[in-house]
């Protein structure tokens, strides 16, 4: 049996589809359409770079949403043996089922978990080839976003169990200690039970507008580990919603492709798998920046700032966007040019201070999260460039005598930090003309090599800088790059949250399968698989 391939595919008009009432569009997923090689025939044209405008693109890909779906629920159903899982599980326990947690079964579990998160990819590529041919517009994407997130918050967390220290930050204070010199260990009962082993001394190394969200949570959930952590996911996921809002719009003012900017920005796996069924608190930062961003460049300066200020004292990171918005902020305005600089960052820093203060006070906490920021230096992965450099001289170093691990470390950390600062700094004043597009350009050079320099690098960390480049046009080699990147990072964590760097077997076959992923969006059937099924059936 032979599959007939299609004419090549170069814009919207020439997909399949089928209408559905109220004018709208279902793409069409047939065999001949999903045997097509790629989603462009001329690497000129607008589907190859995913620049074009797709506001009048209204296909809805129901295949691929429903496959993205079975994913996540699978994941989902896979976490609850596999992820990060209740020390004493309120569902399970008692049950026959508590084997999926254990042994074996909590094997079978991972295979579940890795199932899901496959399909998803999947999923995800195939969204992405649909957008960039014009087939499927925001509306489709925000659809698949909504339908993924949906399971996933509502299982156990995933890749991670710092949804249960975000837990005990919030019971710290409430319990009168300070969340910011103390950590989940000086707490009894079951959220410090059930806080990574590594982060059981920690203090919080997050800002006070993040610890009074958490001190809320803990306030209504209590005890109660299930309702506390979807509760927390309900607190982000509104980092989510603004994220949705504020790519598209942002994309249409620096000529990116408002659709393509979502389907990277915010329906890309490791969103989806790590923020929201993890969660992790950088999902409400980055909508906070990605919305504070949008009124800086509409001249609604103060409120921006306020907003970036907040995602500030949720996670400092988010600090180092402020600058890059002052360039923005001055161009506005009329005079010299050290006139302009020194009127928008001075009320910036006029606007930040008070914010930032209030944020303080009503979390009512103290300025300890400085010298906690360092707490996250105890994990030790190459993933971070500049331990991983270190690592490697101490392993060349250990050939011709036992030195120091920390010496090593201690350099080489120290050494990226440096280059982390002089590439910002740099970055930041090639921004200077306070054109929006190279702004964000350069902003997002720098939370790229903040994810790579910082002495620890988390696969989440990189979010950030994937929603300032969503919003750019982008080449289909970067999107490609993008990919590869994204399901690289999305797993490179096992589901229950250990690092899984220091198992090359592990990152071997990461790496092939994300250069596949990578492959998969240029050409459907990269292996051609389609084509040898043919060959067997002749």
């Amino acid at each position: 049996m032979s599959t007939m391939s299609s004419p090549p595919i170069t814009g919207p008009g020439d997909e399949p589809g089928s209408s559905e009432p109220g004018g709208r569009t279902r793409v069409a997923e047939r065999p001949d359409e999903r045997a097509h090689p790629g989603p462009v025939a001329d690497a000129s044209g607008p589907a190859a770079s995913g620049t074009s405008r797709t506001a009048t693109a209204t296909g809805i890909p129901s295949r691929t949403i429903l496959l993205g779906v079975i994913g996540a629920c699978l994941a989902a159903l896979g976490a609850l043996g596999a992820g990060g899982t209740l020390v004493r599980d309120p569902i399970l326990s008692g049950t026959s089922l508590t084997w999926i947690r254990f042994g074996h079964g909590k094997n079978l579990a991972e295979l579940v978990v890795y199932l899901g998160v496959g399909l998803l990819v999947w999923a995800w590529v195939r969204l992405g080839r649909h957008v960039r041919a014009g087939r499927v517009g925001r509306r489709g994407v925000l659809l698949a976003i909504t339908a993924w997130c949906v399971p996933v918050m509502l299982g156990p967390p995933l890749f991670t169990r710092d949804v249960y220290s975000y837990l005990g930050q919030g019971l710290l204070p409430l319990e009168g200690l300070d969340t910011y010199a103390l950590g989940p260990a000086a707490l009894d009962g079951p959220i410090a039970e059930n806080v990574a082993w590594i982060w059981q001394t920690t203090p919080a190394p997050y800002g006070p507008l993040f610890i009074l969200i958490a001190k809320g949570v803990v306030a209504i959930s209590g005890h109660n580990m299930i309702a506390g952590v979807l509760l927390m996911r309900l607190a982000l996921i509104g980092g989510m919603v603004m994220l949705c809002w504020a790519l598209p719009r942002l994309a249409e003012r620096l000529g990116g492709n408002p659709s393509v900017a979502l389907w990277i920005g915010a329906a890309n796996p490791l969103v989806v798998v790590h923020l929201v069924g993890g969660p992790h608190n950088d999902l409400l930062m980055i909508g906070l920046i990605a919305v504070g961003t949008l009124l800086v460049m509409r001249r609604q300066h103060v409120l921006g700032i306020v907003l970036v200020t907040l995602g500030s004292a949720i996670k400092i990171q988010a600090v180092v966007v402020l600058p890059f918005l002052v360039w923005i902020w001055a161009r506005h305005l009329k005079g010299s040019e050290m006139t302009r600089f020194v009127r928008a960052a001075g009320t910036g820093v006029g606007v930040f201070l008070p914010v930032f203060a209030a944020c303080q006070l009503v979390a009512n906490v103290s300025l300890g999260w400085i010298p906690a920021l360092g707490a996250n230096s105890v994990v030790v992965n190459w993933t971070s460039l500049p331990t991983g450099a270190g690592q490697i001289a101490h392993g060349i170093a250990s050939w011709f005598y036992n030195p120091s691990h920390s010496l090593y470390y201690t350099t080489a950390r120290t050494l990226g930090m440096a280059l982390l600062g002089y590439i910002a700094l740099r970055q930041w004043w090639l921004a200077r003309d306070g054109d929006e597009h190279n702004v964000i350009r350069r902003a997002a050079l720098v939370m790229l090599a903040m994810s790579l320099l910082l002495q620890t690098t988390f696969p989440w960390y990189f979010t950030l800088a994937l929603a300032l480049a969503a919003v750019l046009p982008l080449s289909q080699w970067a999107s490609t790059v993008i990919i590869f990147g994204s399901v690289f990072q999305l797993a490179i964590t096992y589901p229950d949250g250990d690092a899984a760097s220091n198992n090359y077997p592990h990152v071997a076959v990461l790496i092939l399968l994300s250069l596949l992923a990578a492959a998969s969006l240029l050409r459907h059937d990269p292996l051609e698989l389609s084509r040898r099924s043919k060959g067997a059936h002749v």
